[in-house]
């Protein structure tokens, strides 16, 4: 490796690094704040609403652990602040890779940033406004009247988490389409073609990743489709934008 290659691989480890220490703050100055206010005790009671409006009337939410009530609110505010500061990560990352990216890679990346952040906190919304209503309504009027559900905030954070990552995630579809057909990985003929497989993999993933309830997994794979078409119609618009800037640079 030679001098100039070194300095170079060492100002891209050090401008790494900057950019990392600036998300960090910026998550923990959003997680300070929201210690303040509202602080994590509301947070928390705000997350588990679904749950609790689904329980007879006069039940709690349990904690086993002796620090959980006490790491467990905290652990969601940790979240909730990752949450608030992803644009501002995000943003950080894209300037880390923007100055190694080709003009129209630029004009391509950045609206991809900004459409997976939407997309993820869209799936995370859909998820906590209609699927764990009806999760949780499902589970409760499912239970026998011999038992009286009192549920660990632990084991539900980790419930939350894991769903507030599936529907996130599966939100993602029409970026991973329109990133798969910009990089020349498949062309929108094959997406169309692939349509049968991918309705089939999703009931199949929904199945898998959501509680066994047709709802909930109904509430997960339609909008899967959904957005497998939309993906497909952004690839069309990207593929035609892409031609024309080529024509005219």
């Amino acid at each position: 490796m030679s001098e100039s290659s070194e300095e170079s691989f060492i100002s891209h480890l050090i401008e790494l690094r900057t950019r990392l220490i600036r998300s960090l703050l910026a998550i923990g100055i959003v997680f300070g704040a929201l210690c303040v206010y509202p602080g994590p005790g509301v947070i928390y009671d705000w997350l588990a609403l679904p749950l609790t409006a689904a329980l007879p009337e006069g039940t709690k939410m349990v904690a086993i652990g002796v620090i959980t009530p006490f790491m467990v609110p905290l652990k969601v505010t940790s979240m909730v602040a990752f949450v608030v500061a992803l644009p501002f990560v995000l943003y950080q990352a894209w300037a880390f890779v923007a100055p190694g990216l080709y003009a129209h890679e630029k004009r391509l990346g950045l609206p991809l940033i900004v459409a997976s952040t939407v997309l993820f906190m869209a799936g995370m919304a859909f998820c906590y406004y209609f699927v764990f209503g009806q999760v949780f309504s499902f589970i409760s009027s499912f239970a026998p009247k011999s038992i009286t559900p009192a549920p660990d905030i632990e084991a539900y954070l980790s419930f939350v988490l894991t769903m507030f990552v599936a529907f996130g995630l599966a939100f993602e579809v029409p970026v991973a389409l329109v990133v798969m057909v910009s990089m020349g990985l498949v062309d929108v003929v094959r997406l169309r073609e692939w349509r049968a497989y991918f309705i089939v993999g999703a009931f199949v993933v929904a199945a898998v990743v959501t509680p066994p309830d047709v709802v909930s997994q109904l509430a997960l794979a339609i909008p899967m489709c959904l957005l497998y078409e939309l993906g497909i119609l952004a690839s069309i618009l990207v593929i035609r934008d892409v031609a024309k800037n080529t024509v005219q640079d």
